[in-house]
């Protein structure tokens, strides 16, 4: 078949690849000039299995409500006057409820496992260097309450077959020496030796080019303005090229993987894609000191930061602001991410020549992403990973593809029919 793929972030381009794997004729089309300019441009870099977990629980809702009001809440919500983002934050509220949960972090859990292994295989099979470290990842604790609610949370993981193993203080600064520094005391951890970390942008890139030399075709500054859809599938789609013309785009089947914009070209056609943007924010330090700088991936979880050593640089990326599509950097976010740098690395970063971004991650009120088919026959979607696509994102392509070409997957998700 000829399939169109619309997005070239880690979601877009893995399903690509897997696609022209299965043998299909495939076209990428994105607005950006190149492969993973957007959420996929410069995340935390975490392969984290070990905190495939739903934000939609009981344990966050409380928390969320403490922080109404503060302007550094790791996860700020902001008002619109937007019917879907109430529409959204209601259908939040419903999968927080235990039983949502327990069903929601099995499945999260299943896709998250299985694309690690799928990561593993790629990077072997096609040499890919994306600045990866196999050192696992390590959460730590300052607040007592935090650190005992983590130890049932790494219990759960443990009954799901992840090994997310509670260590104390001690044992923190023997895995990670660089936290001996840190400002604040640190009371214990948990950590995840099989878990890892790397440049998402780097391997997206790597793993586009290895598409393209497979034969996908790739249409960067290009963007997709609306589907049409006839007899109950989608007849083509209309596409803005570079020279500001209007052409038609025809395939067999097609795949929306436009992460939080998805929505917006869902609509039209009458399906609906509960997924949301959560802007999030990095910081990309240049190493001044690569001794005193960490090498293990770490989680500051009272903060919701983590931190990623990604060749001679480190990343910090974390907090959450859902509140619409803005990608403007906010100063004080900015500036919160550099400050929780020097408290914990001192002398180890180049603190005069940051790199902002902001990205919005594409959230579903459960946090298990949207993958398979949709009601037009020929309509596929995946997207809505939230801050996990960098962690299921080659899985979720492999997955798709299988769908497509009418096996079944090898593994246990609730996948779109």
């Amino acid at each position: 078949m000829k399939i169109a793929v619309l997005g070239a972030g880690i979601i877009g381009v893995s399903s690509a690849w897997w696609l022209a794997r299965a043998g299909h004729e495939v076209e990428v089309i994105d607005r950006q000039p190149g492969a993973a300019l957007e959420t996929s441009r410069a995340n935390g870099g975490q392969i984290s299995v070990c905190y495939a977990e739903p934000w939609a629980s009981v344990h966050t809702l409380k928390k969320v409500l403490r922080w109404v009001g503060r302007a550094d809440a790791p996860l700020r919500f902001s008002p619109r006057l937007s019917l879907r983002q109430w529409m959204w934050c209601a259908r939040y509220l419903n999968e927080c409820r235990p039983p949502r949960f327990a069903r929601n972090v099995r499945a999260m859990v299943a896709l998250a496992q299985y694309s690690r292994a799928t990561l593993r295989e790629l990077r072997t099979e096609l040499h890919i260097d994306y600045n990866h470290l196999e050192r696992g990842i390590l959460a730590f604790y300052r607040n007592p309450q935090e650190f005992e609610h983590a130890q049932a949370s790494a219990a759960l993981m443990r009954e799901l077959g992840v090994d997310r193993q509670v260590v104390d203080a001690a044992e923190v600064l023997r895995i990670e020496p660089a936290l001996a520094a840190a400002r604040d005391p640190i009371i214990g951890g948990d950590f995840t030796a099989d878990d890892e970390s790397g440049d998402i942008h780097l391997f997206t890139r790597a793993l586009a080019s290895h598409a393209q030399a497979a034969g996908v075709r790739f249409r960067f500054n290009t963007r997709v303005n609306r589907l049409h859809a006839v007899d109950g599938k989608v007849s083509v789609a209309e596409i803005v090229e570079p020279d500001g013309f209007f052409r038609s785009l025809h395939a067999d089947a097609y795949v929306v993987a436009l992460g939080s914009f998805s929505p917006i070209l869902l609509a039209p056609l009458g399906l609906a894609c509960p997924v949301y943007p959560a802007k999030g924010y990095s910081a990309t330090f240049n190493l001044r000191d690569p001794a005193a700088a960490p090498m293990v991936s770490l989680v500051d979880q009272e903060m919701k930061i983590v931190t990623s050593r990604l060749g001679n640089q480190l990343r910090m990326a974390g907090t959450a602001e859902i509140g619409g599509y803005s990608r403007a950097l906010d100063t004080g976010r900015c500036n919160q991410l550099a400050e929780h740098a020097r408290s914990l690395f001192p002398s180890a970063l180049d603190f005069d020549n940051v790199q902002f971004w902001s990205g919005l991650r594409p959230l579903t009120p459960s946090n298990v992403p949207m993958i398979g088919r949709s009601r037009l026959r020929n309509l596929y979607v995946n997207t809505g990973h939230g801050s996990l696509g960098w962690t299921m994102g080659a899985g979720s392509g492999r997955v798709l593809a299988d769908l497509i070409s009418g096996r079944r997957p090898d593994i246990d998700f609730p996948f779109l029919d």
